[in-house]
């Protein structure tokens, strides 16, 4: 493993779910629900779409989780919570009360999950950021660095100073495990 280099182990852009800035959130999800049906069983699913600008530069990215959040998110002004820090709650009480709201409406209501089917890709993409961009020359020993100390799924994959490819965090972890289990270290024990 002492060889094996970040582009050994990403995943090239063109073979990962992407979309472009303005697509709805919905055409995102579709393009990742297809993406996830192309890999077999041998390889790990994407679980992440990358958004590309007009230029097909990647711009950020949206995971699973964040997808959840903007389904989850409702805007706290028209429930009038987003006051409650402003005269010094605690924050156990502005979260039990945030609780008891969203029990009044379901997360998976039919007329919330269409508000956001609607929206645009950019409201909910995260911008790539120093902590989570690694060189494709860079050793296994960065990127397990950099995913570990910024508890990152997958890091954005550079060549010169353009998005390439994505590492994952699965496929680094199969990696490790396949070099513990290897000759030179079950032979030791």
């Amino acid at each position: 493993m002492e060889n094996l280099c970040v582009k050994d182990l990403m995943v090239p852009i063109s073979e990962y779910a992407a979309v472009r800035v303005g697509t709805t959130l919905l055409d995102a999800i579709l393009e990742l629900e297809q993406a996830q049906e192309a890999y077999t069983t041998s390889k790990y699913q994407h679980r992440a779409i990358l958004v590309l600008d007009h230029d097909d530069t990647v711009i950020g990215k949206i995971s699973q989780l964040r997808l959840l959040k903007a389904v989850e998110t409702r805007d706290e002004r028209e429930s009038g919570l987003d006051i409650l820090s402003s005269f010094h709650f605690s924050d156990e009480y502005i979260v039990s009360q945030r609780e008891k709201k969203r029990l009044q409406q379901p997360i998976l209501d039919q007329e919330s999950l269409r508000k956001v089917t609607d929206k645009r890709v950019e409201e909910f993409m995260q911008k790539p950021t120093a902590g989570e961009i690694v060189s494709e020359e860079s050793s296994m020993d960065i990127a397990i660095h950099k995913l570990v100390t910024g508890t990152h799924l997958s890091l954005l994959v550079t060549r010169k100073d353009k998005i390439v490819g994505i590492l994952r965090i699965a496929d680094v972890f199969a990696a490790v495990f396949h070099e513990m289990r290897g000759p030179g270290i079950a032979a030791e024990r």
